[in-house]
């Protein structure tokens, strides 16, 4: 009709937002809620029962869902585990991270020596703080970074989520390598330091640290000004801003 102004009909299959992309976007969600209680139900089987322990017709049972229908998800509660320690080293990179900047793309020629060493201070803190305070994902990375790697993790897998816990440690290598330690020194106080790390959250998690009568917090700070001076002493590293 003449004078009619007429509302166009919006394209939206053009833009992805038809009714076939709205399916696809309601399936996805709702994948992704099945997938987050299977792994709810898997972390407290493998925390009950231990890895050997929990079969997937548990994890299944706990979820309430067939052990066929897991298979949507996972071919092996190896998989489930994976996936399980995946999230939780993304977790621990993102709380490392965000406690100091990352040296490993500054732009700083010369970065002043105090401020290295409290970012390296600050990070190796996280990681430590990071388990304290979550102490389910320490026992959770047992399984695989102290000989109880589980049957059926693929090396690929296995690659990828070692990947990771480098990933968290390496701010602090990077410090250390600021702070002038030669890449070899460098890696073996890392090593050290993570060693040092998870001996004092054993003996906190279990309790046995009561019997020296010591507080693995300021065991571990102790040990971080042990680090601190052994990398960057007062009287050398002339070449940093003080």
């Amino acid at each position: 009709m003449a004078g009619t102004t007429r509302t166009p009909v919006p394209v939206l299959a053009a833009q992805g937002r038809g009714p076939g992309a709205a399916r696809a976007a309601r399936q996805r969600a709702v994948a992704n809620v099945r997938r987050s209680l299977v792994l709810a139900a898997a972390r407290d089987a493998f925390f009950e029962l231990g890895l050997q322990g929990a079969s997937l017709r548990e994890i299944a049972r706990r979820a309430g869902y067939t052990p066929g229908a897991l298979y949507s998800y996972f071919q092996s509660k190896e998989e489930v585990y994976g996936a399980l320690l995946g999230e939780s080293l993304e977790r621990l990179n993102e709380f490392v991270q965000a406690a100091a900047p990352s040296l490993r793309h500054s732009d700083a020629k010369t970065p002043r020596r105090r401020d290295v060493g409290d970012a390296v201070r600050a990070q190796a803190t996280a990681f430590f703080d990071f388990y304290r305070q979550n102490p389910r994902d320490l026992d959770l990375g047992f399984y695989l970074f102290h000989g109880m790697q589980p049957r059926g993790l693929t090396p690929a897998l296995n690659d990828r989520l070692n990947t990771r816990l480098r990933d968290a440690l390496a701010p602090a290598r990077d410090g250390l390598l600021a702070l002038g330690l030669p890449a070899d020194e460098a890696q073996a106080e890392v090593t050290a330091l993570f060693a040092h790390m998870v001996g004092l959250l054993l003996l906190s998690h279990t309790g046995r640290i009561r019997m020296f009568r010591q507080q693995s917090q300021v065991l571990f700070e102790r040990y971080l000004d042990a680090l601190l001076s052994r990398a960057a002493p007062p009287s050398s590293h002339r070449s940093m801003r003080a």
